[in-house]
Order: structure tokens, then sequence, then C-alpha cells
């Protein structure tokens, strides 16, 4: 296919573009500076521009683009870069695809399963409605912004993603040092769970989405097992062969990240049904998997 893709020069764009490249699609990256090559089309997403022309003959589109949560302090000026990158970018793109004569197939919003806000050790899936706060807030705002691709007939997928179990890169980037270090261990009380997904899996499940007719509006994009923060952080000890039971109180959490500590310490316990239900087959289930794949 002709595919066309944001955030290219991210973690999760870098790994995708790679991949369909590798499997013979030929793909296109929106980039924010004038296009220097064909392979490149311009897109200004703060001033709701895209060049349309460049966009003839797309079949699919993944937008991944947005500013990256946990890239600096939740400042009022940095949170409303989080939310205007979302749902600008993501309604510039959506209208631009409409407008197309002939618009593509598909496409994937890369959204976030912060929609579901803290769901304590309640499992939900796709059919929970939105939660409570920042985050949520801006993934609901996120996903309303591509209804203009909706409504001119383009199968719409919105890949509410879980946390990324990548070695460079992305918020677990950022753990694998720590860990080596021998500083790892459980992030406030331990008992809040995460829903991680392997960069393997993660790649392959927006590859089935692309390919899956029929499947469209929210598919969660995590691992089929939730774990709580603290075997996340026994699994990293186990692998690297370090000691991983320093707590890191919530308190000290507050004071370093601000407001994004909430992120951090909330309890998503999240459940693919509609990507398992389809089909989907994941490569690295559990979290000890998905960790030793990102090592090698």
């Amino acid at each position: 296919m002709r595919i066309a893709v944001t955030g290219s020069s991210g973690l999760i764009g870098r790994a995708l573009v790679s991949s369909l490249r590798a499997e013979g699609h030929e793909v296109l990256r929106l980039v924010r500076r004038p296009a220097r090559s064909g392979d490149e089309v311009r897109w200004d997403p703060k001033g709701r521009y895209v060049d349309a022309a460049g966009l003839v003959g797309v079949e699919a589109v993944v937008h991944l683009a947005g500013a990256g949560v946990g890239d600096h302090r939740w400042t009022k000026a940095y949170k409303r870069e989080i939310r205007d990158s979302r749902v600008i970018g993501t309604s510039t793109i959506a209208e631009a695809l409409a407008s197309l004569d002939a618009p593509p197939r598909v496409l994937v919003v890369g959204t976030g399963i912060a929609y579901y806000g803290d769901t304590g050790d309640r499992a939900v899936d796709e059919d929970a409605p939105p939660g409570t706060g920042f985050l949520a807030d801006v993934c609901r705002d996120w996903e309303a912004a591509a209804a203009p691709a909706e409504e001119a007939g383009i199968r719409t997928v919105y890949a509410r993603t879980g946390p990324v179990v990548a070695r460079h890169g992305g918020a677990w980037g950022r753990l694998f040092p720590i860990v080596r270090a021998g500083l790892g261990g459980p992030l406030g009380s331990g008992r809040q769970y995460w829903s991680p997904i392997a960069l393997h899996d993660h790649i392959a499940a927006l590859r089935h989405l692309l390919e899956t007719e029929g499947l469209s509006g929210p598919v969660n994009l995590t691992g089929p097992e939730p774990v709580p923060q603290r075997e996340v952080a026994a699994a990293m000890g186990r692998v690297l062969h370090r000691p991983a039971v320093l707590p890191v109180p919530a308190p000290v959490l507050r004071l370093v990240l601000g407001e994004l500590s909430e992120d951090v310490l909330s309890s998503q316990r999240i459940l693919p049904r509609r990507l398992s239900e389809s089909g989907f087959v994941f490569a690295f289930p559990r979290i000890e998997d998905a960790i030793r794949a990102a090592l090698r």
C-alpha cells in the first residue's frame, strides 16, 4: 500500500516506517519542514496546513504526532502544548484527508489508554466510559477531532496505546538505565496496574489495524496481562540482574515530577479485548517477555 505516517521521527513512528518498508509498502512521512525528498510531505499542524497534493493516491494514514507527555514538567503552557499538538494536529489531518477526491480507506489515530482515567483494580476494555483528569480529557477531545475523516467515510481506528516497552525512547527507555544503576524499585505503593505492550507487538498491532477491514473505533493496544507496577519493577530486576526493591515514595515522585506524577501513580488495568477478538496474536504477552524482547 501507499501509506502516510505522521510522527515518523518518534519511537513508534520510526519502527513502523521501517517495518512497512521492509514489507514493500511505499511510505510517505509528513514533516513540519519543507519536504526534501520524494517520500516527504509538508504539513504544519499549528498552522492547520497539509500539502494535500502530496497525499493523492494514499490508501492508509497512521497519525502518531504529538508532544511527548513526559518530556517536560506539566506547566500550564506545556499542558496546552500537549493538548493542541494532538487535537489541532488530528483535526488538521482529518480535514485534509476528507477533502481529497479519493480519500484513503483507513486512518489510524494513535491515542492513549489515559482515556479511561484511573481504573484502580478494575479491569476495563473498550466499552468503558471515559475517565476524568487532564489526560483523559485530552484523549476524549483528541479522538473527537478525527470526526471529519469518519464523516467522509474513512474507516477510522483509535489505537489507545499503553506504555510501550522499548530499550530506547519513550517512558520505558528512561527506566532501563535507572534499573541498571541499581536504583529501580516500586513507584509509590507499587500496587497500581500498568498495561504495557512490547514494541514489536505494538508495531504488529498497528499493521493489523491497517489490514483488518471492518475494524474501526477504539482498539486498546496493550499487552494481554496488565500487572501491578511492583511486578514490573521485579521483572526488570530479574532480566537486568539488578536489585529492584528500593521503593520511590509517592511524595518524592510528586516533588520531582509535579503533576506528571499522577500519570505514573494512577492505576490502569486495561484489556485489549477488540484486538484479541479480531485475531491478533501477541508474540510477547508477558511483561518479562516484553522486557527481554526490548533488549534483543
